[in-house]
């Protein structure tokens, strides 16, 4: 047994020293850059889903260099915003001052404990103004190209953060980050015009080598649906309502309208004798979050507006209804009313006694019939097809047009909080709206006491006079500052372009550097930000891209979601007291066997159960391994080294297409061949460490160092070779006989058991067949010889 807290301590210290993992990032010449999701500094520590997620982004990084490859993996520290700043309110201290101590902690007491190939020059951290300067930067140049804009708008609002939140940071109603239910807010705020990119974001999808789970997260929040837009006039009005819909084929089905409580005509389309009620029908549905007002379940409620609306094909009115399933920010904010052919038109049609008008031919027990089929009661298009229908829409009537609708909305990125860059807007009553000039920047967070905000919907910032009270970079005259800070998850849009040149004071990033070094090559992360930072990241390179600052238009050629960790069957949570600090860890079982552990527990892209006896399980394997590398020297058995050709295969093979578990599993079995030698080879034991390397650094290192490595690390040494004739050996192939008589062979593992061979021989599709249907009776199994099957 080895005395793993002095040799890990040995060996941290050197990486600290001599910064092996430093890159020279003009003179590379085989640049890979391996990125892994920067951490939020607000809590006490980083817990044990952060360390699975690094870890297994680092093996990959390590692995790539024991391939040769200059490999690039920085690190930093995403510091803004409503993560940290709550963490600090939370404890009772000024973020300003709490941030920067719980960095040290992250980066002194974790993070460079943990092994990984982290270039620590290169580091950068969000909330320091050498950063935010050029997130603001970023602002103005979208602010410039039209793509960011100040409206008015129908925002959500979190009581307990006390801010505005983007649309995909409210899950189910509640805000993703204190699960509070969210309100509705009429505010003027800033917008980022995603919206000009789905379609880009949308079709990139199909050729980026990302994780299926997660680009298909994204082509659901993208939405997209093709349909029609079709013009309702209304009746006695000067005035139109238009609705977006995916099935233009229904439209003589429509028997009323429905309009959000919010739709801009609202107060025009209610009369004097319903106005009354329909106040305080508006006020219960302001009490209502996001998720109830469109649950298919909840009973749908409304009110009739008093006004018609008249259907462009057959001039009939319509009673136009205000509903409170129905959002004025998705669609158009009004629907036209199928209830023969839609679920919840249909409930609230019976609920309110409206026309129910079957357009679709089916039985009509079997209202609501939402399939497409003959068109009937259409007038002349009655006996159509819903797809010709559709196929020829444009063509129907000057109301009808074709068109393209996205669920992805605009990005609010306008917060009310303190702790975040100031958004870099002048608003000045003679020259209007003006950003910042550029050589002004940063536009810089004043240090203040009065920073907690009380909900008012403006920021802290805004009762700050010296903050507030500034002059016009135009005309020179009195002007005032925006208040609101922008969305932490834009500081993080663009992080992984600042790592290539944290110290630049002249640019946001070094174009040569990021030309030679992006698109990211392997980024690993969480596919909790899926609809988050990573689709923001798409938008923001997109853009960058459009304005000529970047050659590329996707940040991440590949990325790999990961899956989450349990404890001993059941969700990580504070109140079952069943968190995983894995300080603990550092100091009961070792950095390595943690490493170890977290890659073996479970497939790490679906995750894993975290369980200690898996820990110490894995602690008694890396003393065998240290056991075999003081093993006596001498020359090892040709099964041992064939054994070896088998393994660099499969950990290779492994590695490349990220499961470690199998990647260690494999090297397992060698130790466990290994353990049955009494001397073995010198490169044996060299190389049995490089293929444990990415999981076990520090042990590995140690072996490489007593065993005469030259290298600086045992990365530099490169990845194991020379057993190609003895891979050849690993596999054989094996007769395959049916009745006696030769049918085929088939390839696999030498020592491999008859269940697998019989596997082998079933995925066969010529020896297969001829088992197909037939009865065995017997199976003689002659151990990498032959099979005889009896039939």
């Amino acid at each position: 047994m080895y005395d793993f807290r002095a040799l890990e301590k040995k060996w941290q210290d050197y990486y600290a020293r001599e910064k092996p993992f430093n890159i020279d990032l003009d003179k590379a010449e085989r640049p890979f850059y391996n990125l892994m999701m920067f951490p939020y500094p607000s809590a006490a520590g980083l817990h044990i889903g952060n360390m699975f997620s690094f870890i297994g982004s680092d093996v990959y990084g390590r692995f790539m260099k024991l391939k040769g490859y200059d490999v690039f993996e920085p690190i930093g520290f995403d510091a803004f915003g409503i993560h940290s700043e709550n963490y600090a309110l939370k404890v009772g201290k000024h973020p300003a001052e709490l941030t920067p101590k719980s960095i040290e902690y992250f980066r002194e007491e974790q993070l460079k404990k943990l092994g990984n190939i982290y270039d620590w020059d290169s580091e950068a951290i969000t909330s320091s103004p050498e950063y935010y300067k050029w997130t603001q930067w970023i602002f103005i140049q979208l602010y410039k190209r039209g793509l960011a804009e100040k409206r008015d708008s129908s925002v959500n609002w979190c009581p307990s953060c006390k801010t505005v939140l983007a649309d995909e940071q409210v899950i189910d109603g509640h805000c993703e980050r204190c699960s509070s239910e969210v309100d509705k807010r009429e505010m003027s705020q800033w917008f980022f015009k995603i919206t000009e990119y789905a379609e880009k974001l949308l079709s990139n999808l199909d050729w980026l080598d990302w994780t299926d789970t997660t680009k298909n997260l994204q082509r659901a929040w993208i939405g997209k649906s093709a349909g029609a837009s079709i013009t309702f006039d209304i009746s006695g009005m000067d005035e139109k309502i238009e609705v977006f819909t995916t099935r233009p084929d229904t439209i003589y089905g429509v028997t009323y309208i429905v309009v959000a409580p919010e739709y801009p005509l609202v107060d025009k389309l209610i009369t004097p004798v319903t106005e009354e009620a329909f106040e305080e029908f508006r006020n219960n549905v302001k009490n209502m979050d996001m998720a109830t007002r469109t649950s298919i379940s909840r009973p749908k409620n409304g009110i009739f507006t008093g006004s018609y609306a008249i259907h462009p094909l057959t001039g009939e009115e319509l009673p136009i209804w205000i509903g409170d399933y129905v959002l004025a920010e998705y669609g158009t904010g009004a629907v036209m009313a199928v209830p023969a052919h839609d679920e919840r038109d249909f409930a609230f049609a019976r609920k309110y006694g409206l026309e129910i008008r079957q357009v679709i031919e089916c039985d009509p027990s079997e209202l609501p019939y939402t399939e497409k089929g003959i068109m009937v009661n259409s007038d002349k298009y009655t006996g159509m097809k819903s797809t010709d229908f559709i196929d020829r829409i444009d063509t129907i009537d000057t109301s009808i047009k074709g068109s393209v609708n996205y669920h992805l909305h605009d990005w609010c990125i306008s917060r009310q909080r303190y702790w975040g860059p100031p958004i870099p807007m002048i608003y000045c009553d003679r020259c209007g709206t003006v950003p910042v000039p550029e050589e002004d920047l940063p536009v810089m967070l004043p240090k203040t006491d009065d920073y907690i905000p009380d909900g008012s919907g403006k920021s802290p910032l805004a009762k700050s006079p010296e903050f507030v009270n500034t002059t016009c970079p135009i005309c020179g005259g009195p002007a005032r500052r925006e208040t609101d800070v922008s969305d932490n998850f834009l500081d993080s849009a663009w992080y992984y372009l600042r790592y290539l040149s944290p110290k630049n004071d002249e640019a946001a990033f070094e174009r040569e550097l990021v030309e030679k070094w992006c698109p990211v090559n392997m980024y690993i992360g969480g596919n909790e930000h899926a609809t988050l930072h990573l689709m923001y990241s798409r938008f923001i390179a997109m853009a960058l891209h459009d304005m000529g600052y970047l050659s590329f238009e996707e940040p991440f050629t590949s990325f790999r979601g990961h899956g989450l960790i349990i404890k001993d069957g059941e969700k990580m949570s504070k109140s079952k007291g069943n968190i995983v600090n894995p300080n603990q860890y550092f100091d009961s079982h070792g950095v390595d066997a943690l490493r170890t552990y977290l890659m073996f527990m479970g497939t790490f892209l679906e995750g894993g159960d975290f369980r200690d006896s898996g820990m110490d399980a894995i602690k008694r394997f890396l003393n065998r391994v240290w056991e075999i590398a003081n093993m006596g020297e001498g020359k090892s058995s040709l099964n041992l080294k064939i054994k070896m050709a088998e393994t660099i295969e499969k950990v290779e093979y492994s590695i490349t297409n990220i499961k470690p578990n199998t990647a260690i599993a494999a090297i397992m079995e060698f130790v466990n061949e290994a353990s049955k030698e009494n001397v073995i080879e010198r490169q044996l034991v060299i190389d049995m460490a490089k293929l444990l390397s990415p999981f076990a650094p520090f042990l590995c290192e140690e072996i490489y160092s007593i065993k005469g490595g030259k290298k600086r690390t045992i990365l530099e040494d490169g990845f194991p070779s020379g057993y190609e004739k003895y891979a050849s050996m690993a596999n054989v192939e094996l007769p395959v006989q049916i009745s006696g008589k030769m049918r085929g062979k088939v390839t696999l593992e030498q020592n491999s058991s008859q269940e697998k061979v019989m596997e082998a021989i079933m995925k066969d599709e010529k020896l297969a067949s001829m088992l197909e249907g037939k009865t065995i009776r017997k199976i003689i199994y002659v151990q990498d010889k032959i099979i005889n099957i009896i039939v």
